[in-house]
This record gives C-alpha cells, sequence and structure tokens, in this order.
C-alpha cells in the first residue's frame, strides 16, 4: 500500500507554487539536491512525473495541476490540527457545547451565558441538561462538557473549582403572613412549607438549623427543583426557601416576597467541574472563562418590605 506523508505534500505544494526546485527549496529550507529527492519520491509514490521541464521552468503534468487543490486542502487541515491554541479561528469555529446545571442556573444565567459565548464563538451552541446527583461519571465518559452545582462527588481525576457562594432565601405570596410583622424561626417553622428534593445522601440544611434549636418545619410538599418550589409558592400559602440565586431571578414575575431567613445556614457553595482532557483546548477553556465571569455579575438585590 503507497503512502505519502505531509513533507511530500509540502514539497508538491511548493513546487507548484514556484515551478523551479531552486525556488523550492528555498521555500521549504532545504538543500536543493534534498528537493530534487523529495521530488523523486514523490514521482514513485505518485506513479505520475508531475513535473516535467519547459525551458527554465518546471510544468505541472495533469495529474499535479489536479492534486492541487486538494494538497492546499490538506496541508490547511494538518495546520489546523497542529496549531497553538491562540491561533484557532474561533469565528469558524463550529461547536457544541453540554452543560449539566441547576435550574437556578438555567432560569438567571442561561440566556446571557449563550450570548456572552457567541460573540467569542458565532458558531458555538450551548445544550443545557438538568442535574442527575446519582450520574457522576458523565463528565469523564465525554457525555457532558461542563458541570455546575452544588454537588458532593465526583471522579477522582476531574478539575473541580467554586465559582460562587449563595445565601439561601424564604419567598412566599405578598398576602402571606410571613410577609408582615417580625419574622422569627419559631414563625417560619409553623408554616406550611414546600421543600426541595434533597441530592442523594444529602440532608436538608434548613431542617438541620432548625432541628438545632428544637424547631421541625411541616413540610406538605416535596418538589424536584428549587423553580418548582418557587412556583407552588406564589399559586399556596406554602413556604419556598432556595438558592438566592433563582430566587432573585424568579421573585419579581411571580410576584413573590422574599426574605432572609431568621437563623444562619452555612451558604451554598457553586462548583464548576470538567474533564482534564479540555484543559487545553482553547474553546472549552473560553467557556469555562465566560461562566465565571457571567456568574459573578452581580444580581438586583430584592429588598425586604
Amino acid at each position: 500500500m503507497k503512502s505519502l506523508d505531509l513533507n511530500l505534500l509540502r514539497a508538491l505544494d511548493a513546487l507548484l507554487a514556484t515551478g523551479s526546485v531552486t525556488k523550492a527549496a528555498e521555500r521549504l529550507h532545504l538543500s536543493v539536491p534534498a528537493t530534487s529527492h523529495t521530488l523523486a519520491r514523490a514521482r514513485e509514490a505518485m506513479g505520475d512525473p508531475l513535473f516535467v521541464r519547459a525551458g527554465r521552468r518546471l510544468t505541472p503534468t495533469p495529474r499535479a495541476l489536479a492534486m492541487k487543490p486538494v494538497i492546499a486542502r490538506l496541508l490547511a487541515d494538518a495546520d489546523a490540527l497542529i496549531a497553538a491554541p491562540g491561533e484557532q479561528d474561533f469565528a469558524t469555529l463550529e461547536c457544541r457545547f453540554v452543560v449539566r446545571a441547576p435550574d437556578g442556573i438555567v432560569v438567571a444565567y442561561a440566556a446571557a451565558l449563550t450570548l456572552a459565548l457567541r460573540e467569542v464563538l458565532p458558531l458555538a451552541t450551548l445544550h443545557l441538561v438538568p442535574e442527575a446527583h446519582s450520574d457522576r461519571s458523565a463528565l469523564r465518559e465525554g457525555r457532558i462538557d461542563l458541570d455546575i452545582g452544588n454537588f458532593s462527588g465526583h471522579d477522582p481525576e476531574v478539575e473541580v473549582i467554586e465559582l460562587l457562594q449563595y445565601a439561601q432565601l424564604g419567598a412566599v405570596r405578598a398576602d402571606h403572613p410571613l410577609a408582615r410583622g417580625r419574622r422569627t424561626a419559631q414563625r417560619y417553622a409553623a408554616a406550611t412549607h414546600v421543600a426541595v428534593m434533597p441530592r442523594g445522601g444529602e440532608t436538608s440544611a434548613v431542617d438541620e438549623a432548625l432541628a438545632q434549636r428544637g424547631l421541625m418545619r411541616l413540610v406538605a410538599l416535596t418538589v424536584p427543583s428549587s423553580y418548582a418550589a418557587l412556583v407552588v409558592a406564589a399559586r399556596s400559602t406554602f413556604v419556598a426557601t432556595a438558592s438566592e440565586r433563582i430566587v432573585r431571578a424568579m421573585a419579581p414575575a411571580l410576584g413573590l416576597f422574599v426574605f432572609e431567613l431568621p437563623f444562619e445556614l452555612p451558604p451554598e457553595r457553586q462548583l464548576m467541574a470538567w474533564h482534564p482532557r479540555h484543559n487545553s483546548d482553547p474553546a472549552h477553556r473560553q467557556l469555562r472563562t465566560l461562566v465565571q465571569r457571567v456568574l459573578a455579575g452581580a444580581l438586583p438585590l430584592i429588598a425586604s418590605r
């Protein structure tokens, strides 16, 4: 089976451009004998003379002329393959990023993140998928490109950084009793609550904090996401407690009254994880940088009434 290495293609490209072994040698930074030897190898590999003498110049054969656009395309692809990260043309790069993120990130930041990404990578698309707390190998297996959330377990080789820390806030309808008067841990616990299903193997920080005070809340309904909890609170007399990122994003549209919890809770950590095989990928690095910048942009606070 015949083979053709990249050096032969570069030599043919130079010969096609110059029509001279001497000028091709100068372009390739080779000696004239070395370039002549390379031409001989190419002739043998192709089974064609490729170039014939026409006075002082070399004239390409029909076979060589037919190969010219193919050689140019192959060399361009090879150069792109070995290009340094900074040399990659983001304007023509088509890529699809799959990002796993909680609903709060989707609601609060998805539009801003997509617009920021397309400013840098105009042909990029973003595909957001919901959290899956039992699926810890998605990064390793390449099913997702980035994982965002408050997760505690992941493959040991995965890169993880902290993006932000959030407080948790309470949210009720504007006519709810907790929207008036002094809010205490006792009043909060005595109300009827809609809770967000905890991650596998984890307990509710709210219930732990109340238990330390000898209190217990009545959870009448448990839903899979913070977004669902806030919608339920807007349509009932239940109290929802969720991360401030989604409460601040959704409260105005849902007409919710937002308040700080009347007891201390540890902040919720927002993490970002990716597999180290993407460390040197310039497009993936742009995505990670933009996630950090977009999430660091402060949302306006909603003042308690």
